[in-house]
């Protein structure tokens, strides 16, 4: 354990504002501990790893044995912050190497009850009629946060009809985000029966209508322009999405869009408006040869405008602002924030670092934005006109931080660590690449000193 203190005085105000920038930047280190020890990787993958009630943290552990490909990803696992006791939730029988299964791995916890989701490929009955797991071959899984191993099965993949199952999906659904309030379940999705489009974003919900013993029923968000054949100002990939509100009503994700010149790309940022009235079985399902296609109602808008939009973009609690990462004129990603609504708005600049910023997360409160560059962690007040920008450094080493999550009460941080691990006989090994295994730190957070 280490604890370093540099004392500054700091206000926590109220609001949200956009002049007067305070790019001052003050240390104060904070406790910091390791929660993980065992010869394995623990990968939190930037989903939503804490329990609700902020005492586990889920993790799968891709790159332990044979490569980093989530196929050899072999278990779903949890550990106890307080103890570092690890319990594992799921752990498939599975076959090892460049063409494996099932791979489990992406998981998130619900945000109100005591169960996980995440990415399941063919079980190994299935491998001969399915083929390996591949990012056009897997689906979610719910199992219990108990390790009981109870489980059922959430989204329906089916190849096998010309006119695929209403509700079901015909590819891989990818690293799957409940709304805060549990009803929604966004997710990436690639399609295997129609590959001349690239990946896009889609959503569940739970519904009579699902498929026969499934829970959800799928839909894409947005159908993207074939590759290659885009439009100026059509879309062809969406990725780094998120929800930003807690209903699940609006989804901000990033944009490959193609530029007014019809030759170059652009990356930028897009919120899809879900209406609370959308009934998602007027969806289409597709068919061997046509593509899915959205349900109705759903409207896309442009927040931005040739940014290079990158990682992961994060809506506030309260659904009115997107946090994300662009290039600023020197190429390092900057930390930008823009109001939800609306479109073709003006975002506001928030830091002016010479790294980039990566693992973005907002603190509840609204008034903070977490951030990780050069391998520290950073955190930056967003929330009145005399402070906004004023910047603090929450570690100051060498040291590789990652993966960072908040804690539902926003007092606890998580992050991953590559770092020296020993196995039962003392002897320091290593992951399937060679590297230090990657384990889970945390952070306490003393908001009476960062005041």
């Amino acid at each position: 354990m280490r604890t370093i203190f540099f004392i500054v005085g700091l206000g926590i105000f109220a609001g949200c504002g956009d002049t007067d920038q305070n790019d001052e930047i003050k240390h104060i280190f904070m406790n910091e501990k390791q929660i993980t020890f065992t010869p394995k990787t623990h990968a939190l993958d930037n989903n939503d790893n804490f329990s609700p009630d902020g005492k586990f943290l889920c993790y799968d552990t891709r790159g332990t044995v044979y490569n980093e490909n989530l196929a050899n990803s072999k278990s779903i696992e949890k550990v106890e912050i307080a103890t570092g006791e690890e319990t594992v939730l799921w752990d498939p029988p599975s076959i090892t190497g460049e063409e494996a299964a099932p791979g489990v791995a992406a998981v998130s916890f619900h945000p109100g009850e005591n169960r996980v989701i995440f990415i399941h490929g063919p079980l190994l009955e299935e491998v001969k009629a399915r083929g390996p797991y591949s990012i056009r071959n897997r689906t979610a899984l719910e199992v219990d946060g108990e390790g009981n191993k109870t489980y059922h099965k959430v989204d329906l993949r089916d190849i096998s009809n010309r006119v695929t199952t209403p509700g079901a999906h015909r590819g891989g659904t990818h690293r799957h985000e409940y709304s805060r309030d549990g009803r929604c379940i966004g997710f990436t999705y690639d399609d295997f029966l129609v590959q001349e489009y690239d990946r896009t974003i889609g959503f569940m919900q739970s519904d009579a209508n699902a498929p026969e013993g499934y829970s959800h029923y799928f839909a894409i968000i947005m159908k993207p322009a074939e590759k290659g054949k885009s439009k100026a100002g059509e879309i062809e990939k969406a990725y780094g999405d998120s929800w930003l509100d807690a209903t699940g009503k609006m989804r901000a994700f990033i944009g490959k869009v193609r530029a007014q010149n019809g030759i170059d790309y652009e990356n930028d940022l897009f919120v899809a408006d879900i209406p609370a009235e959308t009934d998602i079985t007027t969806s289409h399902s597709g068919t061997k040869d046509k593509y899915p296609e959205p349900p109705e109602g759903i409207t896309i808008r442009r927040l931005t405008h040739g940014m290079d939009v990158t990682g992961i973009v994060r809506g506030s609690f309260d659904g009115c602002q997107i946090a994300f990462a662009a290039r600023d004129d020197d190429g390092i990603d900057q930390l930008f924030i823009i109001q939800a609504v609306g479109s073709d708005e003006q975002p506001n600049r928030v830091t002016r670092l010479k790294s980039p910023v990566s693992s973005i997360r907002w603190h509840p409160s609204d008034e903070w934005v977490f951030y990780i560059t050069d391998g520290n962690l950073f955190v930056t007040y967003v929330g009145t006109r005399h402070n906004f920008g004023r910047t603090i450094k929450l570690s100051d080493d060498r040291l590789v931080r990652d993966q960072l999550v908040v804690s539902p009460d926003g007092n606890l941080l998580a992050y991953i660590i590559p770092v020296p691990t020993k196995d039962t006989s003392g002897t320091i090994i290593k992951d399937a690449a060679g590297n230090d295994f990657r384990q889970i730190f945390r952070m306490e957070l003393d908001w009476e000193k960062i005041k």
